[in-house]
This record gives C-alpha cells, sequence and structure tokens, in this order.
C-alpha cells in the first residue's frame, strides 16, 4: 500500500469510526456472467438492494455495515473474491435526503 493510500485509509477509518455505514457499490463483471454474478452478490446478508445496470457499471449495490472496517473487509475479502468479478468501485454515503420514496427529516438524515 502506498503512504498516500495509507493516510487516506486513516482518515476515512478516523472521520467513520466505529459509526455504521452505507455504501453504494458499482461493480463491473463480466458480461456473460453477470445474471450468475448477480446472484451470488444478492445472496450476501449485506446487500440491501441490486440493480444490473447499462453504463459505465454492470451492477450497483447499496450495503449497509457495522462500521467502515466492516465494509473495507467485505470488499477485499468477499466481494471481490467473487468470480467474475472483475473491479468495484464503493461510495460512501454521507447524508441520505430520500430513500425509497420517502424524504428524509432533518433527525432521519444520515
Amino acid at each position: 500500500m502506498t503512504e498516500e493510500k495509507a493516510d487516506y485509509e486513516g482518515v476515512i477509518s478516523r472521520y467513520y469510526g466505529d459509526e455504521s455505514v452505507k455504501s453504494i457499490i458499482q461493480l463491473k463483471v463480466e458480461t456473460k456472467d453477470a445474471d450468475v454474478v448477480a446472484e451470488k452478490v444478492a445472496q450476501l446478508p449485506e446487500i440491501e438492494d441490486l440493480f444490473l445496470v447499462t453504463g459505465d457499471a454492470d451492477l450497483i449495490a447499496k450495503a449497509g455495515f457495522e462500521n467502515y472496517n466492516a465494509l473495507k473487509k467485505f470488499i477485499v475479502e468477499r466481494l471481490s473474491k467473487i468470480d467474475g468479478v472483475r473491479d468495484t468501485k464503493t461510495l460512501m454515503v454521507v447524508t441520505t435526503f430520500k430513500e425509497r420514496g420517502k424524504v428524509r427529516s432533518e433527525e432521519q438524515k444520515t
């Protein structure tokens, strides 16, 4: 790991600490295996929603984790090891304004 990446990981870990985190994960998969990969990803308990999409990614997942370290472990040790997964890009949710069709109040925003 480069020093710059280690510094980034440290900042993220300190910022999120032990707080729960939500993430949006973009997956690039082998096109011929997209349905099989999606079925495997959908079985992971951390995955809340999963979509097959067009564009830069093949699958988009919404997932929840106990903390940042659990997210990191999930990506490195479980998700990236599924046959057919070529690449992932993880976006951590900072604030949720609307979810499942419902606008969140100021107190509900995460």
